[in-house]
């Protein structure tokens, strides 16, 4: 029997699972009667059902039955179970839509069904308020219709965008750990107010509005990052003093080098190593 075309199946409801579910109903893409979602509890199902109106249940080979779409959500070293669930019950006619850190699609796809189309994404903490961005790819049976599913579902966590997947570490690097660089970047810089006499209530608020309507400046308006630095850096001025102060730091090198660091370790979680 073939998949029914509307049917999505959500494995491991945890943070970015159910940001998923969210998205996907209040952006009208699925209807709840559409969509089945997996959880370890019964008491966690239970709540899912009534707060979501969607089939919450513990048996990931009865989500899957039916469905096109098989997101796989949970964490990475839940995979060897999970796919020994379901591997063998997947079908070519079904898109597998991973979601989980540093599996490579073809982990998946040597424990699962011959032919199956895998579609690996990363996405990033910001997801869960609808702001996120993912990098997704192509295993070795997805197709450009396997890819715009994907990214059908993923865009009602944010932005999309499509890579390569020897380019997915890099992104694992750049986006997916990018929210702790600039939560750390926030830190410091509300420590800095509050050294200067401001309260942390009020050198939180000027600091992330700061972040947020910089990134607005960015994207909205397609502002280039040296432009925005140039805009805000008078002669003579207090940015450029402090500007000075950063690159005597190396800031912008130990940023390049954190990155690579990032991107080497999710290589080395790929390829197994604890």
């Amino acid at each position: 029997m073939a998949p029914d075309p509307r049917k999505v199946a959500i494995l491991g409801l945890g943070t970015i699972g159910e940001s998923l579910l969210s998205g996907l109903l209040s952006g009208g893409w699925r209807e709840a009667s559409e969509v089945a979602v997996t959880v370890r509890s019964e008491e966690r199902a239970a709540d899912l059902a009534e707060r979501y109106g969607v089939s919450a249940g513990t048996s990931n080979a009865e989500a899957i039955a039916g469905a096109t779409l098989v997101v796989i959500a949970v964490k990475p070293q839940d995979f060897e179970v999970l796919l020994g669930e379901i591997g063998g019950l997947l079908t070519p006619e079904q898109t597998v839509l991973s979601v989980a850190a540093a599996i490579p699609t073809a982990a998946i796809e040597s424990r699962i069904g011959a032919g199956v189309p895998v579609v690996r994404a990363m996405p990033n903490r910001p997801a869960t308020v609808h702001e996120g961005i993912a990098g997704i790819c192509a295993g070795a049976h997805a197709g450009d219709e396997h890819l715009k599913l994907a990214e059908e579902a993923l865009s009602h966590l944010g932005a999309v965008v499509r890579v390569a997947e020897r380019y997915m570490d890099a992104v694992t690097a750049v986006s997916g750990s990018g929210p702790a660089y600039f939560a750390l970047l926030a830190e410091a810089m509300i420590e800095a107010g509050i050294l200067l006499g401001l309260s942390r209530e009020i050198s939180t608020q000027l600091v992330v509005q700061t972040m947020l309507g910089t990134a607005h400046v960015l994207r909205d308006e397609s502002v280039h990052p040296v432009d925005l630095r140039e805009q805000v850096t008078s002669p003579g001025g207090t940015t450029i003093r402090a500007i000075r102060e950063l690159e005597r730091a190396g800031v912008r090198a130990a940023f390049l080098n954190a990155i690579q660091a990032a991107m080497e370790r999710s290589q080395e979680l790929a390829q197994g190593e604890l």
